[in-house]
């Protein structure tokens, strides 16, 4: 097609398109350009913005590395991984779910452990803070039975905020590790209680976020992807129910069905002989639904060399009431 107007532009693509022989990649294609060509319309988008735009996707990639992704933590910083992820659990959408978004941060290959081990890893700096805690999980399908045999890779960050493959410090694949359900699908482990720690703000995804006037902080939380032949495989995230962050979190991802008891002891006995202080305890139920049950691409391979990055808290803008937004 010769093009004489700007809407000429959107049907020459759209009719391009329509020799693609995958039927789904022509739904989703015609879909993105009739949305991206309105969007450009609607908000009258200039030849430099365009090409601003395209310096902050180029950056995206450029930024990212074996071991850290700003792909999957930019489409978190806007909703998107959130939204996809309800969108294709629980029941298509339409009831609660116990599945969340994977996150930036998995690892493949995370050793395999007895229920009841530890997934710290000797030779990890610690913190003479650091307060234990035991984790019991159980996994049910949706007529609550149990599931067994299922395998759940745990991992999470550091009391200080780091996970693992941030961290120089810390031993090649700490507090990560995978179990599998017993009879009555339940696994339990022990680890060091995580905090909440803010996401990196040194490239394209920092820039979004102070341009909008956001925090970058996520709430304090363990992850578990749950994987189990006739299953779908499902990655969640077990938010802590005492962290201050819990409504603003940064990635949009704390749903009711995550937010998990993080129950302090201070006077109890607890389940390690070799705990004396308080300890903390997190007892969670998750359901898995029917269907193909495979694993995502990692989307991280490997593990930071050099000095260990520095953590960097973006405040919030305050509204004109003095208040940060809800």
């Amino acid at each position: 097609m010769i093009i004489k107007t700007q809407e000429d532009v959107t049907r020459a693509v759209l009719a391009e398109l329509q020799h693609a022989d995958n039927p789904r990649f022509r739904e989703i294609m015609s879909a993105a350009v009739r949305h991206l060509h309105d969007f450009a319309r609607e908000v009258r988008l200039t030849e430099a913005e365009l090409r601003q735009a395209c310096d902050i996707v180029a950056q995206l990639g450029q930024r990212s590395t074996e071991s850290h992704n700003e792909v999957v933590l930019a489409s978190g910083s806007i909703g998107l991984s959130a939204l996809v992820c309800l969108l294709n659990n629980g029941n298509q959408g339409q009831t609660e779910t116990t599945a969340n978004m994977l996150g930036p941060f998995w690892r493949q290959g995370a050793p395999i452990y007895p229920n009841g081990a530890s997934i710290v890893k000797p030779g990890s700096a610690t913190l003479s803070t650091d307060l234990p805690i035991f984790v019991d999980a159980w996994v049910r399908d949706p007529e609550g039975r149990p599931v067994a045999d299922a395998q759940i890779d745990i991992w999470h960050a550091s009391s200080d905020g780091f996970y693992e493959n941030q961290d120089p410090g810390q031993a090649d694949m700490n507090l990560r590790g995978r179990f599998v359900t017993d009879a009555q699908g339940h696994i339990w482990f022990r680890s060091v209680k995580p905090a909440g720690y803010p996401i990196p703000v040194s490239g394209p995804v920092g820039a979004l976020l102070r341009a909008q006037g956001r925090h970058n902080l996520r709430p304090a939380h363990i992850h578990f992807l749950i994987h189990k032949d006739g299953y779908k495989t499902q990655f969640s995230q077990v938010y802590s129910s005492d962290d201050p962050n819990l409504a603003t979190d940064v990635q949009f991802g704390v749903t009711q069905a995550l937010i998990g008891q993080y129950v302090l002891h201070r006077d109890e006995t607890a389940p390690a002989d070799d705990v004396a202080g308080a300890w903390y305890s997190l007892a969670h139920h998750f359901v898995i639904e029917p269907g193909e049950a495979r694993l995502p691409k990692p989307p991280i391979t490997g593990k930071a060399e050099g000095d260990r990055p520095r953590l960097t808290i973006l405040q919030p803008r305050t509204t004109s009431t003095g208040r940060a937004p809800a």
